[in-house]
């Protein structure tokens, strides 16, 4: 009974070693890192701060404004920057960079996402006041996505070492691929959308929206609203979106804690994000530009780290550098298109 109980214990005994994949070291490659009450203390906090946002902040439905969102940008980069400094004490600066180099990357990619927020809400015709409750549980539904997406991905990388060099090809070809001119547009159609598709062909929609509620009663049936349509092309959206930025935040950190926490406070931040932006994107024409460098950069980094190892502090020293060169050239150089719509003046 007692040796019984010593192969239970053990991580290094027989019992955990003829454990599954999909339980053993995909769940310990997170409590390894960290002990269970820093991951339990971590999601209260963000719990608490989305339940004062949408119990207290926003419980009715509003247009939010750009002080407000302003405000709320600053109030989630407190935070993470707050959070970092705690990484960078407690764990030591090496991980305190890469917190604050993975936090840069997905919050500076995240910005693509705002873009097509955009275009969505546009093509919907989603209403002000009602685009924060959709964006609330887009984002509650990505932090949950993400999560299962980095646990899986930091289980691999610890077990297939080789994975690394597949995710550094793919940054490689992901940031030369946005860096080339494209015509081609985002298509926000939801007949295109699978998972869309798949979800009316089980459950019925209602023909218009009341109230900015994802669910009604119409003619004595319980039916999604076209809100909740909406809901859904954010949240496969997202799903995309996450296959670009979760390789690039494993190529700066191997640290589950580390990736996790720092996406996290990247994408709660998307929310205000959306809303200080809206309407200003043009100040940000060679972000893109910006993000293939680093996208090439970090992949390029990952495959070759057996060979050259470049330290935490250069590869945030490139994505600062890159990213603050970017928004000063779309600053100082004005769009032609712009300036050609532009009256000219009358001569004299």
């Amino acid at each position: 009974m007692r040796e019984t109980r010593r192969l239970r214990r053990g991580r290094g005994s027989p019992f955990y070693a003829e454990m599954p994949f999909s339980l053993s070291p995909t769940f310990f490659a997170f409590t390894d890192a960290m002990p269970v009450w820093a991951w339990v203390g971590f999601f209260l906090f963000i719990a608490a701060m989305l339940a004062l946002d949408l119990g207290v902040f926003h419980r009715g439905s509003h247009v939010v404004k750009m002080k407000e969102a302003l405000t709320w940008c600053g109030v989630w980069l407190t935070l993470a920057l707050t959070f970092n400094a705690i990484v960078w004490h407690w764990r030591g600066a090496e991980l305190g960079q890469q917190f604050l180099a993975a936090y840069l990357i997905e919050l500076c990619l995240s910005i693509d996402n705002v873009f097509v927020f955009i275009l969505i809400f546009a093509y919907f015709k989603v209403k002000p006041e009602w685009q924060h409750r959709v964006l609330f549980w887009g984002i509650i539904g990505a932090v949950l996505m993400r999560a299962v997406f980095i646990l899986v991905g930091v289980s691999v990388i610890q077990r297939f070492h080789w994975v690394l060099y597949i995710f550094g090809a793919f940054l490689v070809y992901t940031g030369i691929k946005m860096a080339l001119p494209s015509k081609d547009e985002v298509d926000v159609d939801p007949d295109h959308n699978p998972v869309v598709r798949l979800f009316k062909k089980f459950y019925p929609v209602a023909p218009r929206n009341e109230r900015g509620n994802f669910f009604t009663r119409h003619e004595g049936r319980v039916m999604a609203t076209p809100l909740f349509i909406v809901l859904l092309v954010v949240e496969t959206t997202d799903v995309v979106f996450a296959l670009d930025s979760i390789p690039a935040v494993l190529a700066i950190t191997k640290d589950g804690f580390v990736a996790l926490t720092s996406n996290i406070f990247a994408i709660l931040g998307l929310r205000s994000l959306y809303f200080a932006l809206n309407g200003i994107m043009q100040l940000f024409r060679y972000l893109k530009v910006g993000l293939a460098v680093i996208l090439c950069f970090i992949g390029v980094k990952m495959l070759i780290e057996h060979w050259v190892h470049v330290p935490t502090a250069v590869s945030l020293g490139v994505i600062g550098a890159v990213l603050a060169m970017s928004v000063l050239l779309s600053v100082l150089i004005k769009d032609p298109k712009k300036a050609a719509e532009l009256p000219t003046p009358p001569t004299p």
